[in-house]
């Protein structure tokens, strides 16, 4: 290969690698200036935010959002509420992911096939459209404006995933695993929690975090099932910061950052193990 040939190969890959982190530049400025206009907002007052010309950097920097929403009791209880949905729910949705996917994992019974099918069935239906006959369904039992009923309507959304997940991850378990805890006397019940759940914190993290997300986030069925201020969760509060003729939209910025610092924090502290659990449980699915 003579000296220009490699000159020109050099020169398509200085110009391949630019074009590369030109794009994820311009990517990451479009991902990222709404949060930080969202963050300098929060900063402002409500008069500032439609200052002509816009400045991202106000002279009139103020906590006076943040102070407002963390002094105001109503507001934290909207944070206490998805809290309680979205840590009941991640629990409860590994459980019963953790089962459902052990079991189709590891046995063959009956209409497996149909189940799955119905499984991921329920993963292509718009949620919308889901509405009318789950409040029907949430009254009649009695649920309506209760956490049960917030949390076992969510459990719906994120379990077809959870089970989806799970048992792909479990699927890339060898079985000699289990065979071995048999040969030693236990059972399949020993297999799951003493030897195969240890090795499976990576894929059971991604599943956690990613319904701690969807459920936090959720907002139509939050609102559609509940009927007071009491039992409204964040993303509620910060519509209910519209007024009839004003909107707060500082106090609006504020309670979404404040909101955002859950599955930040989640994913930040798990970061790894999240990437790692998805892979694990996309590569031989």
């Amino acid at each position: 290969m003579t000296g220009m040939a490699k000159t020109r190969i050099k020169t398509r890959h200085t110009l391949a690698k630019a074009g590369v982190i030109t794009g994820l530049v311009i990517g990451g400025l479009f991902a990222g200036l709404p949060i930080v206009w969202m963050l300098s907002t929060s900063f402002k007052s409500n008069g500032d935010v439609f200052q002509n010309p816009p400045n991202l950097i106000t002279d009139t920097f103020s906590l006076d959002a943040y102070l407002e929403i963390l002094g105001n009791g109503e507001q934290l209880r909207f944070f206490l509420n998805s809290y309680i949905v979205a840590f009941a729910v991640t629990i409860l949705t590994l459980l019963v992911a953790l089962l459902a996917g052990y079991a189709f994992s590891r046995f063959r019974f009956p209409f497996q096939r149909t189940i799955n099918a119905v499984i991921v069935s329920v993963q292509v239906v718009p949620p919308i459209t889901l509405v009318v006959p789950y409040f029907g369904l949430v009254v009649a039992l009695g649920l309506y404006n209760t956490y049960p009923g917030l949390i076992l309507t969510h459990m719906v959304f994120t379990l077809p995933y959870a089970i989806i997940m799970i048992t792909a991850y479990l699927n890339t378990l060898p079985r000699e695993l289990d065979e071995s805890v048999k040969i030693d006397g236990g059972t399949s019940w020993t297999a799951l929690w003493r030897v195969l759940v240890p090795i499976s914190v990576p894929g059971l993290i991604a599943v956690g975090v990613y319904t701690f997300m969807i459920s936090w986030n959720e907002y139509l069925f939050a609102l559609t099932l509940t009927r007071t201020n009491d039992m409204r969760t964040v993303p509620i509060g910060i519509q209910l910061l519209m007024g009839q003729h004003s909107y707060e939209w500082n106090q609006m910025m504020a309670m979404s950052i404040l909101g955002s610092i859950p599955v930040l924090l989640l994913f930040l502290l798990f970061q790894r193990r999240f990437i790692g659990g998805l892979t694990a449980g996309a590569v031989k699915a």
